[in-house]
This record gives C-alpha cells, structure tokens and sequence, in this order.
C-alpha cells in the first residue's frame, strides 16, 4: 500500500536493499523470507515486542536522492507480489519524468506530491471508513488479520502488550482482543506461541495476584487455563474482557448478536490508537451503569458528566457531586454515597438559565420545573457547553403533557400543574382509567359487570376494619404525616431528592395508600409509564382474544394467584391480572410467561392500577431482575450463584453444612423469583417489596443472608435437607408485621407447628433492621461485578446440561461412543456460532428458537455442513468432495428446510464411521440416488428443464412419498384440532417401520448414476497409501458391473419390444414407484431373479409371461428412479471425452477424470466395443443396475473390502479440524521460506 511520505534517517538498519534505481529502493526486513540465521531471529523478536509495522509489511520502498542521507517511505507490502507491483508502476510512470529535474528538493516535492495525490485518489470512496479508527490502530488490525487468518468481518476491539505465562516461562507477546475471540501472539528468537480462544467457550475470568504470577489474569475454558500478566493497565484489560465475555454469554442465552452502535457522538479530540469500537463499548459501560444508579428506562444513553455541586434546601449545604446528562434527564450523585440523588427529567424542565457568578457560587445553574422547585448547580467547569447541551435536548423533548388528560389528580403539599404524583387518595371520586374502554373485553359475564381496575384492588376491597379506629391506624396516621413533611421538605414525585432519610422512612414501610406512587417512583417504571401513553391499552387491544402457550399457561395459575385475598376471588380482580400477564405476554415474547409472575403482578394490582402494574412489571423483569423470568430463570440461578458466595464470605460456618445439605439452591428460587411473597405472610412480604424497589436485589440478598444467621443454630444441628427446610419455612411463617392495618390474610405456605410451643413471632421491622446492621455493606456495584461471574458459571453449566441431554437423546442410535458425540457436539455447535457472528446476513441466529428442545436450537445449512464434512469425513475424495458433502446434505435434509440439526448430522457422519461393509455402501449408493444426487450433476440444464417440468414426482423417493403423506395430515390437523392419541401411535409406528429399511428396499441405480458412483471411488482412492491396487480393483468391479447391466437390459429387451403399446401408455402417464401399488413386490422379486439371469446368461425367451411383465414394471421403475427423461446426455466435457471410446473405458478413464491412474494400469472388460458402436456418447436409459449386484462385486475385490472395513478414529479428525482452525495463518511471518525471484 501506498505511505503518506515518513522520513526514514537509517535506511540500512535492520533492511536488506534488493532493488535500486537513482530515486528508489526496494527493500526487504532482516530475516524474513530465505536465510536471516541468527540476526533473522532477532530482527523478529523486536519486531514481535516492540509492535513494528514491519510484521505486517515486510517489505517498503523508500525514495532517495544522491545528495541526501535522508529517506522517505513512500510504500510498503505484506507481499513481494504487491511491492514489485508499485516499484514496477514507479519506474514506468516516474522515472522518467524524475530525470527531467534538476534540482534534488524539487524532486522530493513532486514525489510527494504524487504519492499524496494516489492515496487521496485510493481513499476517496473508502472516506467514510477511515475516519474511524486511527492509523496505528488500523495496523494493528491488520496485522491480527494476517496473524490469525480472520476474516474482514471480525473487528479488533484493543490490543495489549503483556507476557502470556507458558508453564514458568513468561513470553512477551501481543494480547488481542476482538469482538468473539481472545487472541494472543509472541515471537521469541524462533519460538513461536500462537493461541485463539472463543469468548462463548470461556467458563471463568479472574484477576488476582500470587507469587508466582503477580498482578495476572486468569481466563479459564473447559480444557485450560491461560495466565496473562505485565498489562501496562490491566484494570482497563480486565474490563474490557468481561464485557466481550458477557457479550458471549448474552448470545448463548437470548441469541443477542453483537451490533455496532453507529450513532456514537464523535470525540471533541481525536483518541490517539482508540477504535470506535471500543468507544462503543466504553459507551454501553458507562450507559448501563447509569440507567442502573437511577432506574432509568433501558434506550436511555448518557451524553455526558460532569464534577458541579448542588444546593440542598433541606439541609442548606453545597453537596458535592456528579451531574449526569442524557438526552431525557439530568441526574446528579453525591461523592458521599447515598448523602442525595436527583433525577430531573427534561419533560418537567421549564427555565434553565446561567445564575450571576460568586466567590461562593461561581459558575452557577439554575433549572426550573413545571413543579415550581427550583435546583441551583455549581462549579460547573465547562457552563456554557452544558447549557447549550441541555438547551438541544429540551428542544428535542415534546413539549406535550402525556397522561394528565387521563387522570385527574389532587394533590397533597403539592403543587399543580406537575404530572408527577400518580397517587389517588381514598377519598377521590374513581379517576378514568386509560384502559376503562376495554372494560368491552369478552369474558363470561356482561362488560358493566367488569371494569377495568383503575385504581388498586385493596381500596376496591378494603373491608371496614376495626384497625382503621386502633392503635394500628393511629401508627398508620403517623407514617402518613412523616411522609407528608418528607414531602415538604424534599420535594414530591420524579424530582424528590432522595436521600438517607427518605431510605430510613422506606425501612418503617410504606403508608398504604403511597404505596402504589412510591413503588412507580423508586422503580422508575413512571418514566417509561409518562412516556408511553396508551401503549398498555393498545397492547391489551392487540393480545384480545389471541391464543399462544403464554396465554394458556396464564390462565392455567390466575386462580392460583393470591386465591386467600378477596380480590381474586371474583372475576374483577381475575380479569385484571389477565390483561396485564397477557399483555406484558405480547410484549415481550422472549420470556412470554414465568410462573411466580402471577404472583408477582398480583400483589401489584393491589396497590396500582391495571397500567401501573404492568409498567411496574416492566421494569421488575427487564431491569430490576433481568433474566428472572425466562424459560431456564438464569438470572435467578445467577443470583443463587451470588447468595452461596455471600453466605461463604458472611456466614463460612453455616455455609459448609448448608453446601453439604443442598439447602440454598432449593431456597433462594422461591425467595428470589417471588420477592418472599410466596413464603411469608402478605402483609410482612409487602414490606420488603417496598424496600425492594428502593434498594434493588441488594437488599433481598441481605434479607436472606439476616434470615439464615437468625437461624444459624439449628440449621447447624440438622441432618438433612427436609429438616433445614422445616425450620426455614417455620420461621418464615412467623414473620409478622403489627403495624398492617389490613385484616390479616391466611397464609397457605405451610402451617408448622412444633409440638405444643407456641410459635416465636419476628417482627418484619425487626427483621429488616437487622439485616442493615449486619450486612449493609453490600455495595450495587461489587453485586454487579459478581453476577458477571456467575452468569459465565450459570450459562456454561446449562450449556453443559443441554450438551449432555442432547447426546443422550441421540446415542441410542447412534454407533458413536458417548465421548465422540459430546466432541462432534462441540465443533457442530461452534460451527453454528461461527455463523452467527460471521454470516453476512446473520440468518442463522434468527433461526435459533429458544423455545424448541435442546436438539432443534442449533442448526446449521448446507455451508457449514460441507465445511465440516471436509475435515472430518474418513472419504476424502479430493476436489470432489463439497460436492459428496452437498449430497449428503440433500439426503439427510428430510423436512427440506435447508438445515440440519445435530442428530440428522451425527446420522450421516456415523453412517461413514460405523457399521459393516454393507452399510457403508449403503450409504455410498444413497449419495447417487435422488434426492441426494441432483439432476444437474448428471444431465444438461435443458433436459432437466424439460424433466422438471413433465414429471417432478419421479424424483422422489419411496421413503419421500410416504414421508410426505405422514406430514400432510399432521399440519392440517394441528391447524383444525387437537391431536388423537392413535394418530401419534399411528406415526410412531411408521417412523418405527421406516427404519427397518433392507438392502432389497433401496431402488436400482441408472447408467448416468453409476457412472457417478464411479468417480467418486475413483476420487476417494486418489491419496490412498495402496491407491494402484484399489484403481486396480474398482477398474476390475466396474467393467463387470457394465457388463452385468448389459446382460440385464438383453434379458428384458425382447419382451420389451413384444408390448410396445404398454411402453407408449408408459411415456405419456409412467407408472412411477409411487403410483403402482405392486411396485415394491415386482421389483424385489426382479431383483432375486436378476443375478441369477446374468450368472446363468439365460434367453428372453425362456421367460414366462409372468416375469416378463415384472421385469417390464421394473425397468419402468429403473427409469423413474433414475432421472426420468428418455435421453439422458453427460455435460459437455463428459462428451468430449467419450466420444471414441467403449462404455467400460468410459468407467474406467475418460469420465471418471482419474488423472492419478498410472499408464500400467490394467483395465478389465474391454471386450464390449459393440455396445459403444451402439450408443455412442449417449447414455443408455435402459440400463440398470442393483445394490445387490454392487455389493456382490465390491466383495470379491479385497483391497476394497479392507479399505471400507479400515477404522478411522474420529476423535483424532476433530483434534485435527481444531488445529487447522486455530492456525490460522498459513505460516509465521518468520517462517524460513523460499522467495522467488
């Protein structure tokens, strides 16, 4: 490539000059290419540490002039190829015009000048593109490029220089880190170290320090373990690394491919060796730790942060902080941990000016909003910038209030006009509810009688308590009026400022009626609720009256959600929750519905309305619990993960025994998945909801940690899991909240009792307060950082699960070691997942359905399938085999979808592997049979046009006709009604039939098939150690087979002849396989007669009627199993070549492109010439010949009984595939290899 001109000052060091003219030299790095020795070795190792550019160009021009001792680089070249080609345009273009100058400075300017104008000529349509990344950067790139053999599509994300520990050796090398694989390089004086590892293959990432690797880290698979260390920044590796790895597991989990984010705001100065793509990422980092802090909805993505310190009213302080800017809000964090947080969304914004500047205020902001408070921000260092900033986004925000018109507020010490309090006072008249018009929704009783819930179901079925006039209702009264003069002092809604205090009042619980506001707020599902009007009812209105699984899976557990509460106890509450499930169902298919939802979202309608609770649900399963409620509860298990790690930390005593009993895996699901909701008493279970949506998981998981240690004792003492249980859920049974002024709710988790003690009640608040003491320095982000590590655990432990059941699923029958299936396993799967991340169109994951069994989910096409066929098939047939391995595909592909999975592959590959000499052949005959064989590969394009077109059933198969017969009832059944039972006995039958498949079953082959047949043997024999013998003896079996087939067509062509009138009926409506109800009987007959007839080399004539009319329908089977067509050509070139020579030396040399076979070589069976005067080059379509008399001759040949019978160890293909994969690049750029002229 061409070089803006570089000043080179040593031209000599280190170079050798192969080329010189007056004005140019051609040189070539030290030690690569021929010779170099010990020099050679060294030159690479620099190279290697220092990140030369010569590794990937080691070749360069450089433009001289007679009296200066300084050079310019004006190209270079990976190749000796690409750099001849600029010298070679430089002497021809240049020189020339060179020699004209006379002055030396002049020469240089237009040099220059020329090679500017070339590279501004090459980069003018890649323009775009190369703004992107830095030069440097790019090298980089290239050079991972050439190194590992990736393709253009793999992106480079950063590279490191560190030391990659091989046993106690350090080896400096380059750690480069690309979007789906780690990769690592060193060269040290000829010692080279090569590794490529899959992000979707690493188990564990660990940063740690020991003696003997100080400061490394450890990246673990499930075959080894890899130490890296002497990272310049290895804080800045390390994360890198997780978020490629997290990357990884997201796409093993939900398929989530990785997509480059185009629309990132470029950088004010430009990065020096920073791609765009790590700004990506560095981008989507920073984002979703700020959507986490503040609970912001998940498209939401910062612009920016800044240092500011902001004006606490309550307190009269100057809080020192971060304000954080988006394109939705303005946010601020405290330095002091919790000491405040603010969110100001920009739809509330009214006025944002620039305050005069102080000795105590300087660079003051004020931002006002339509709530009438006002937030005053200082020591802003870049004001003006920040001002237009957020002046941008405020003309982007809609100015429009959503959701005011649909509800009609009143308010308490606050003031109108701002839509942030969602809270209807017992008192108020029943607000409209945005989904009160689906009210009309079909259900069994008439639509007055159910309306939608549009405020909580408790005020609708709140029963006149006593409470109410109590001390419990005074209690209630008091935290009302606390809130109240919260409220007062820290503002209400969106805008509150949050802090310890408001913390400490979530602690005592929430009052009944804020419940419901505070839980939008804190969650932050009011943003997304504000921002989306009417998306609920017309989600409502979409999923009405639709059915699914979700949808039946949800009606199957309404009456199972919260059955002891009055509210689901009739069809008003029921019909509520119905929506909401099906709705958020409709939403998002991905998770559709989990059980614990139900009970989950019913607690939510108690306290909000029916929109309320399906945001509310939102935001619990897609930000708050993320991957909770999916089909394997991976976030879930994830947090288990977490809470085993805490309880070894906090309590290593229990956590042993509780390891030992196989307690916390059975616990924590049903603690977790339901925010304690399914295991305590309601009105206690809703107190830690509350302080659930303020804190996050954090606090479930001091809860649980306090739960334990209040029990540490006996559990101590327990013998096994149903004790430990008991004495969990005893306890949990007794967590009781005094201050509920509901009426109390019969809890049906376990009514235990222990013997005549009465049971020990602990107090919900007692509880809470507790588990702050003892465990509240859990920090979000420390959670964070270890559900990263056990979300890699979790995924490739069900990564391990589904490998081991699908193996199961398919060794029965299968001839393949349970060991080699879990290895083919691996390779087809990561065949698949190559694709995914490859593929130029990324089809293939879109067709990874989770839903489906572990069997169906990865599948691969016709591709990947021959990709894997040529490194692991025992017939290797040369050039030939893609196209045996696009056969094999068509044969195993039995629904015609274009995909297999992985049983169908196992099928085909064990067929080559196990079995006997018959089954092997059987699975060569099938290969040139439909519907392996194609019609083009035999015949010219307009004859297969013309067979298309006159008769497409005679492709088919038998197996294919009835396969088809099975299929087209089912789908018509599946799409009417539900399925009998005896019609799946009546499948199962026939699929069990259809394997009891014998040699006599499988159709006759045609001339043109044979010949077929005959080239691959030929091609597969072609590097075989005894190749001559076995062109010897396929030469031997294939004359035979010719005459054996010629004698067969002898013996049926008088009666042939005799019924004429039959074959004209046969040419205008032939009797195929598929139609004649005696075909499979006349030609198993026909096929024990006919070798008898060949051997025997009886006349037409002594045949009877009978047989004549059998071999009659035969021979019309032949022809329709063949390719139908009553003249059957041989491509062009197959012609040629045939036209002057007999039909067995046809076989035997001319078509079978056997260029390998020696002049020696003795062909058999050259005595039939007359048969070609015959039919010349054309094939004969009456012609056929059986697997039966195939098999028979190939016996008789011992070299080809013993190469089908030889063994071939599979595990050792694999081994081989995956060192071919993992040395990419052909050869080192050190390598000692020729170099030609």
């Amino acid at each position: 490539m061409w070089l803006g001109p570089e000043e080179v000052l040593l031209a000599g060091a280190l170079w050798v000059t192969e080329r010189a003219n007056p004005f140019f030299l051609l040189q070539r790095r030290r030690g690569h290419g021929k010779g170099g020795g010990l020099t050679g070795l060294l030159v690479g190792t620099l190279d290697v540490v220092l990140d030369s550019s010569a590794r990937v160009a080691p070749y360069r021009i450089l433009h001289q002039t007679q009296d200066s001792q300084v050079y310019w680089a004006v190209a270079c070249g990976s190749s000796r190829k690409e750099i001849t080609k600029h010298w070679e345009w430089l002497e021809n273009n240049l020189l020339q015009t060179l020699s004209i100058f006379d002055n030396e400075e002049d020469i240089t300017t237009f040099v220059k000048g020329k090679i500017h104008g070339i590279i501004a000529e090459e980069n003018k349509n890649e323009q775009p593109q190369s703004e992107e990344d830095p030069g440097k950067f790019k090298e980089a790139e290239l050079k991972m490029r050439k190194q590992f053999g990736m393709p253009e599509v793999e992106k480079l994300v950063n590279y490191y220089s560190c030391s990659y520990w091989k046993g106690r050796v350090p080896r400096q090398g380059w750690l480069y880190l690309t979007v789906n694989h780690l990769c690592f390089y060193s060269f040290l004086l000829g010692k080279e170290v090569t590794l490529v590892i899959q992000w979707v293959d690493v188990t564990q990432l660990e940063k740690n320090a020991t003696l003997l690797f100080p400061e490394c880290i450890k990246v673990s698979t499930r075959d080894s373990e890899l130490y890296f260390s002497m990272f310049l920044n290895i804080n800045e590796t390390f994360k890198l690394m997780e978020q490629l790895a997290n990357i990884a597991m997201r796409q093993l989990l939900d398929n989530e491919s990785f997509l480059q984010d185009k629309s990132l705001p470029k950088p004010r100065k430009p990065l020096k060796n920073i791609s765009a793509l790590k700004r990506d990422l560095d981008a989507r980092a920073k984002n979703e730790c700020y959507r986490a802090t503040f609970r912001l909805p998940k498209d939401e993505c910062l612009d920016g942060h800044t240092d500011c310190t902001l004006w606490t009213p309550f307190n009269k302080m100057h809080i020192p902080g971060q304000m954080f800017v988006s394109n939705n809000y303005i946010c601020f964090a405290s330095k002091a941990g919790e000491a405040c947080h603010l969110i100001i969304p920009l739809r509330e914004v009214t006025i944002v000016e620039k305050a005069d500047s102080s000795s105590v205020l300087p660079s003051p902001l004020s931002i006002s909003t339509k709530s009438k408070m006002t937030f005053f921000f200082a020591n802003l260092k870049d004001r003006d910038f920040l001002v237009q900033r957020i002046s941008d986004f405020l003309q982007r925000t809609p100015s429009k209030k959503p959701c005011c018109s649909d509800r009609e507020w009143k308010w308490n010490l606050a003031d109108p006009g701002c839509e942030e309090v969602p809270e209807l006072p017992s008192s108020s008249p029943l607000a409209v509810s945005p989904t009160s018009a689906l009210s009309n929704r079909p259900v069994n009783f008439s639509a007055g009688e159910v309306p939608t819930a549009s405020q909580g179901l408790l005020k609708l079925f709140r029963r006149n308590s006593e409470e109410l006039l109590g001390p419990k209702g005074a209690k209630e009264k008091m935290k009302q009026e606390s809130w109240n003069i919260h409220f007062f002092e820290y503002g209400r809604g969106m805008c509150m400022y949050r802090t310890a205090k408001t913390r400490e009042l979530v602690q005592k619980g929430i009052p009944e009626n804020l419940r419901g506001e505070l839980w939008l707020l804190f969650s932050g599902a009011w943003n997304e609720m504000v921002t989306h009007p009417g998306y609920y009812a017309d989600l409502v209105e979409k999923s009405m009256g639709k059915y699914n699984l979700a949808t039946e899976e949800i009606e199957r557990d309404l009456h199972r959600s919260m059955p002891e509460h009055p509210a689901f106890q009739n069809e008003l509450g029921i019909a509520a929750l119905r929506r909401v499930l099906t709705a958020y169902a409709f939403r998002n298919p991905t998770i559709g519905y989990c059980q614990a939802m139900n009970i989950v979202t019913s607690v939510l309608l108690l306290y909000c309305n029916e929109e309320e609770a399906f945001w509310l649900l939102v935001a619990l399963c897609e930000r708050m619990l993320p991957d909770y409620y999916n089909t394997r509860v991976v976030g879930a298990l994830v947090d288990q993960g977490i809470f085993e790690e805490l309880t070894r930390e906090y309590l290593p005593q229990l956590s042993e025994k509780m390891q030992d009993l196989g307690v916390i895996s059975t616990i924590s699901l049903s603690w977790f998945l339901t925010l304690f909701l399914s295991v305590m008493p309601f009105e206690s279970a809703v107190v830690i909801v509350d302080c659930f949506f303020y804190e996050g998981i954090k606090f479930i998981l001091q809860v649980s940690l306090a739960i334990l240690d209040a029990n540490m004792e006996k559990l101590l003492q327990c013998c096994d899991e149903g004790e430990a249980m008991t004495i969990l859920g005893r306890y949990l049974d007794n967590v009781v909240n005094r201050q509920s002024v509901s009426p109390p709710i019969p809890h049906l988790h376990a009514l235990l009792t222990s013997g005549d003690d009465p049971p020990l009640e602990i107090d919900i608040f007692e509880l809470i307060k507790t588990s702050y003491e003892k465990f509240s320095n859990l920090k979000a982000d420390d959670i964070e950082q270890m559900r990263f590590k056990q979300r890699l655990k979790v995924i490739q432990s069900l990564e391990d699960t589904a490998k081991k059941s699908v193996v199961r699923a398919v060794s029965s029958d299968i001839g393949f070691s349970i060991e080699e299936l879990e290895e083919l396993y691996v390779v087809f799967k990561a065949k698949y997942l190559m694709s995914c991340y490859w593929g130029s169109n990324r089809a293939a994951a879109a067709r990874r359905d989770q839903s489906l069994p572990y069997l169906e989910q990865y599948r691969i096409d016709m591709e990947q399938f021959k990709e894997l066929f040529i490194s692991l098939t025992p017939w290797s047939c040369g050039a030939h085999t893609p196209v045996l391995a696009g056969r094999l595909f068509r044969l195993l592909d039995e629904n015609r979808d274009s995909l297999i999975n992985f049983k169908e592959f196992v099928t085909g590959m064990s067929g080559m592997y196990h079995g006997d000499l018959t089954e092997k052949l059987k699975v060569l005959y099938k290969l040139h049979l439909p519907p392996a064989l194609n019609p083009e590969e035999t015949e010219s394009a307009l004859e297969a046009t013309s067979y298309f077109t006159e008769d497409v059933t005679t492709e088919e198969t038998q197996e294919d006709k009835e396969r088809r017969n099975e299929n087209g009832p089912e789908k018509e059944e599946k799409g009417t009604s539900p399925q009998d039972y005896r019609y799946y006995l009546r499948l199962w039958a026939k699929e069990k039939e259809s394997k009891k498949e014998t040699i006599k079953d499988l159709p006759k082959m045609s001339q043109e098939q044979f010949i077929e047949l005959c080239k691959t043997l030929y091609n597969m024999f072609s590097e075989d150690p005894v190749e001559q013998e076995l062109y010897h003896a396929i030469a031997t079996v294939a004359s035979l087979l010719l005459r054996i087939g010629e004698v067969g067509k002898k013996f049926s062509n008088r009666p042939m002849r005799k019924s004429e009138d039959c074959k004209a009926n046969n040419a205008q409506d032939p009797v195929s396989e598929e139609e004649s109800p005696t075909s499979e009987q006349s030609q198993n007959s026909a096929v024990e007669q006919q070798p008898q007839a060949d051997h025997e080399d009886k006349t037409c004539g002594d045949a009877q009627p009978e047989k004549t009319q059998q071999e009659n329908q035969t021979l019309g089977d032949g022809s329709g199993e063949g390719q139908g067509s009553p003249l059957q050509l041989l491509s062009d070139d197959e012609t040629k070549d045939d036209m002057s020579m007999s039909s067995y030396s046809m076989v035997s040399t001319g078509s079978l492109q056997c260029e390998d076979i020696a002049d020696d070589t003795v062909l058999v069976g050259c005595e039939g010439s007359s048969s070609a005067a015959r039919y010349g080059s054309t094939i004969d379509t009456d012609w056929s010949i059986s697997f039966e008399q195939i098999l028979a001759s190939m016996l008789t040949e011992t070299a080809l009984v013993n190469y089908f019978e030889k063994k071939v160890n599979i595990l050792q293909k694999i081994k081989d595939q995956k060192k071919v994969e993992r040395q990419f690049s052909s050869s080192s750029d050190y390598e000692l290899s020729s170099v030609s002229g």
